[in-house]
């Protein structure tokens, strides 16, 4: 039986803390669990989900009572910073998630900065923090995590990706530029996330990955932007999951000046290996979302037994759910955990 609420038992496990069993959790953003399967059930639906506040708050809690996933995970895309800050977007469809359309830059010698809390401000910004706050005030003993896209990952959103990855060997000092406003633009944001109930926030950031970035750059760029918005979020009491992509074995050490109480990676690592390696962080993940989608209910369980048995401090999925995942097998990964 469990002993802890769902926001108790997060806040513990992000400390490292005892707790009856490990949270299993879908933070929102890239790891978005507003499947097809629950909006044509309920009608509540993305893109309309993504610009007003009310449905989100409604597609958030259908999405938290249908899945078992414990917490409230918001946004439902990446896209709300470089929308922000410039760069044109495709909100999707029911079956599509937003996508960058067309950069507002062409390389990062270009690149002007928006105002002061440019995302926060902006409308679907808003529309996050109104959702956060209402789910929160709700739903006392639900965590409502508030997800944000990494420096590198909303950079390369700005600034056409390739030509920006290239600058950031070629020209260091434009590179840098570009991160350091885009890291104060993500520090506003988080902060009125935590200001409005966000339990923890979560930042993701598939582009910092070891195969694109390398160990050199990865430290340099990926690890010193997020710790300025890590540390920043952190001052507000309010713990942070960083999630990074891929390969990680060219990055392990990097990684370990990494200041969050969770690193949350791909399915093709090893988390048990890295948590022995680095027990100064808790550990999410990391189910394969290939398997949520294409699997059956059994394996899925098998999985998640694995993960059971290696003992990760909180699970979740490897990366951004597909919207087509069968409702079945999200359930069939959360039960198995919830009873535990």
């Amino acid at each position: 039986m469990d002993q802890l609420t769902p926001k108790e038992r997060l806040s513990r496990s992000l400390k490292r803390a005892p707790t009856d069993r490990a949270p299993v959790i879908c933070p929102g953003g890239m790891m978005n669990s507003a499947v097809v399967d629950i909006m044509e059930e309920t009608g509540r639906r993305l893109p309309e989900a993504h610009h007003d506040w009310r449905l989100m708050t409604a597609l958030a809690e259908d999405v938290q009572s249908r899945t078992g996933f414990e917490n409230f995970g918001l946004p439902f895309c990446m896209t709300i910073e470089p929308e922000a800050l410039g760069s044109e977007i495709d909100f999707g469809s029911l079956k599509c998630e937003p996508k960058i359309v067309k950069e507002a830059f062409g390389s990062a010698a270009a690149f002007q900065g928006a105002p002061k809390g440019a995302a926060a401000k902006s409308p679907r910004g808003e529309a996050v923090l109104m959702s956060l706050a209402a789910l929160a005030k709700k739903h006392p003993d639900v965590p409502a995590v508030g997800s944000l896209t990494g420096p590198v990952s909303t950079a390369a959103s700005l600034v056409e990706p390739m030509i920006f990855l290239k600058q950031l060997r070629k020209d260091r000092e434009a590179a840098h530029a570009v991160l350091a406003h885009v890291a104060e633009q993500l520090i506003d944001f988080a902060v009125l996330m935590a200001d409005n109930g966000a339990a923890a926030v979560c930042i993701n950031d598939p582009t910092a990955t070891g195969e694109i970035l390398g160990p050199k750059m990865f430290e340099e760029y990926a690890v010193f932007y997020l710790n300025r918005v890590v540390e920043a979020v952190q001052k507000l009491g309010v713990p942070v999951i960083v999630h990074i992509c891929g390969d990680i074995r060219t990055v392990v050490k990097p990684l370990a000046a990494l200041k969050s109480e969770a690193t949350s990676f791909d399915a093709m690592v090893n988390l048990e290996k890295f948590k022995a390696e680095n027990p100064h962080f808790a550990v999410m993940g990391n189910l394969s979302t290939y398997l949520l989608e294409f699997g059956d209910p059994e394996r899925v369980r098998r999985a998640a037994e694995l993960l059971i048995r290696q003992n990760i401090d909180l699970k979740a999925p490897a990366c951004g759910l597909s919207t087509s995942t069968p409702l079945a097998n999200i359930q069939a990964f959360t039960e198995t955990v919830r009873q535990s």
